[in-house]
């Protein structure tokens, strides 16, 4: 199954309940292709993503994001990383401080999106201990945890409602 990028985009939804069913490799590797292929400033392409199946790591990166058990019961956990260094390697500070969260941003809405298209349910977790979860990753000093996303198949007898959203009446102007 694969969704239309319309549908993905507007079906997406935060999920935190998921079933033990295993995630297949050439899956997970259609996700982390789709990160991959994010837009980057100058194509730094600043990102690097730990995929954690270990129980044990999942359990320790659910108290480092303050309790929040779903991230052990989902069968797979993707943390983003961003590398700040690559960034600055071409765009100095800016780089280090902004371009390199933006792309890496990109990177895991892309996955996200992914996901939705074959079946999978995912959400954005940015709550969390990032010193904690360098430490249980042993993630070297270099990359910033930005984002961890839990990976799988929904556990919810239905599909979350959409949530409000502001009008574009409220969000956008148009400069003719």
């Amino acid at each position: 199954m694969t969704k239309d990028v319309a549908d993905a985009i507007r079906d997406r939804r935060s999920v935190r309940r998921f079933t033990s069913e295993e995630i297949p490799e050439a899956t997970l590797s259609r996700l982390l292709e789709a990160a991959c292929l994010a837009p980057s400033a100058g194509n730094r392409q600043p990102w690097f993503f730990y995929v954690v199946r270990n129980p044990g790591i999942r359990q320790d990166l659910a108290a480092a994001a303050f309790g929040q058990r779903f991230l052990a019961e989902a069968p797979v956990v993707i943390v983003a990383c961003a590398e700040p260094a690559v960034s600055a390697a071409r765009y100095g500070e800016r780089g280090a401080q902004l371009y390199c969260l933006q792309d890496t941003a990109a990177a895991v809405q892309n996955l996200m999106l992914m996901a939705e298209g074959v079946g999978l349910a995912t959400c954005w977790v940015g709550a969390f201990d990032e010193e904690a979860v360098s430490k249980i990753l042993d993630i070297p000093s270099g990359r910033r945890p930005v984002a961890m996303v839990p990976v799988g198949y929904s556990n919810l007898a239905e599909r979350p409602k959409a949530p409000a959203r502001r009008p574009l009446t409220e969000v956008v102007k148009m400069m003719d």
